[in-house]
């Protein structure tokens, strides 16, 4: 590494791609991890968080870096692919410091870290050197004059905030705006609880019901237990049905009936519907909420409703045909017709003439094994649900049963726990 001084600024190095030596991709540059010198001086900046393949995050120690500049992060290779977790004495510059507020020194007022620069020393030690700020409230007039001007100022130059007070969670959420959900949920898992309940505060309503779907029952519980109440119920109705049944049978049951109380009846019912079954049914693990159309309507009609962008991949592979009304339960309940018919015939032919009527639908009282079997035998996505009269009620995905199969803590493991076996061999 060259001993000529460097400097960095960590959000234009988020995102950034790290590479070994032979110019093999490692991941991805997710954050920065320093530790706290007290009054010695600036933070030291010990590693990185790197996302590798598979939605991993490892720790990267900057002793193992070779190359670090606004294009590219290069490392020696040697990298222990172990999940990243976060230590007592260590800050995540992205996750914990930035919209931090500070104080400073020369008086004129406070304002909110929302960049940070790193500088390699000639000792090849990196360490906090700048902080890019947007210069906040202030007792000064001079200084309410000034309130969104921003400034480079040293590390020094500010007092930092104790940890425990209360932080936004503007930057962080700006910085991962396009990030998955399950990746999103990832980041926040690392995050301590009060920085956790910050970011999801900052969070819209639907992105917010979009994470925490991905995030372990604890996690979601915890987050939706710190909102407030109807804020809480509004993030419900934005989630999956399913998802919501599954989160509010998680919690109290006074708790769980004040939230549907406060969420619009229409969502409420599909989730009081899915509530009565138990959850290892075909019941419990369906959407009430498919594609859905009458005989009478046309391929063209049909292609038009799966390209909705909030259908999942698997709930949009299938088009379920059945008698008015085609809210569920719906009326008679007459096949399925799959998305490859739909691309083999012209976009007026109606649907009724395409349905496959061989694919027998599942009772909703069926047993997961059963449903994982049929999915297995026929090399399906998703499943139709019926009730005792035949009425379609739902439909089971392939997502649904893997989440059901994989261990509880699937989300925060590495891998290595054996799958849950069913009643029952399958395939």
């Amino acid at each position: 590494m060259s001993t000529t001084p460097t400097r960095v600024f960590v959000a234009r190095l988020l995102g950034l791609d790290v590479f070994d030596p032979l110019g093999d991709r490692l991941g991805r540059l997710r954050d920065v991890v320093v530790l706290s010198r007290g009054t010695q001086g600036a933070p030291h900046v010990v590693g990185i968080v790197v996302e590798v393949p598979g939605k991993k995050r490892v720790f990267v120690p900057m002793t193992r870096i070779t190359s670090i500049d606004q294009t590219q992060i290069i490392c020696t290779g040697l990298v222990n692919l172990r999940r990243f977790e976060q230590r007592g004495a260590e800050t995540l510059v992205v996750a914990e410091m930035f919209d931090r507020r500070v104080t400073l020194r020369d008086g004129s007022g406070d304002a909110t870290i929302e960049d940070i620069a790193m500088d390699q020393h000639r000792s090849r030690d990196w360490f906090v050197s700048k902080l890019f700020v947007r210069r906040g409230h202030s007792l000064s007039p001079l200084s309410r004059l000034r309130r969104n001007e921003t400034l480079i100022i040293d590390w020094a130059d500010a007092q930092q905030g104790p940890r425990t007070e209360p932080q936004a969670a503007t930057q962080f959420v700006a910085n991962h705006e396009d990030l998955k959900p399950a990746d999103f949920a990832e980041a926040l898992q690392e995050m301590s609880d009060k920085r956790r309940f910050e970011v999801a505060s900052e969070l819209q309503d639907e992105r917010l019901a979009d994470v925490l779907q991905e995030l372990p029952e604890d996690d979601q519980v915890e987050i939706l237990s710190a909102l407030d109440v109807q804020r809480a119920a509004d993030v419900l109705e934005e989630m999956d049905p399913d998802d919501a049944a599954d989160l509010l049978g998680e919690l109290p049951s006074a708790q769980a009936e004040e939230l549907l109380q406060l969420m619009e009846p229409e969502g409420a019912e599909d989730v009081r519907r899915l509530l009565e079954y138990d959850e290892d049914t075909a019941g419990g693990l369906m959407t009430p909420v498919p594609v859905i159309l009458p005989p009478e309507a046309t391929v063209a009609e049909a292609l038009a409703h799966v390209r909705r962008e909030e259908l999942s991949p698997a709930l949009a592979s299938s088009i379920f045909i059945a008698r008015p009304p085609l809210e569920t339960p719906t009326g008679r309940f007459l096949g399925v017709v799959h998305i490859q018919q739909l691309l083999r015939f012209p976009p007026f032919e109606a649907l009724g003439n395409l349905v496959d009527k061989n694919l027998e639908p599942l009772s909703d009282q069926a047993h997961i094994s059963e449903v994982a079997r049929t999915l297995a035998t026929y090399n399906l996505n998703s499943l139709p649900v019926v009730n005792d009269a035949g009425r379609l009620v739902g439909a089971v995905t392939v997502d649904d049963v893997l989440d059901h199969l994989l261990p509880d803590d699937w989300r925060a493991h590495d891998g290595e726990a054996p799958i849950r076996r069913l009643g029952g061999r399958i395939g």
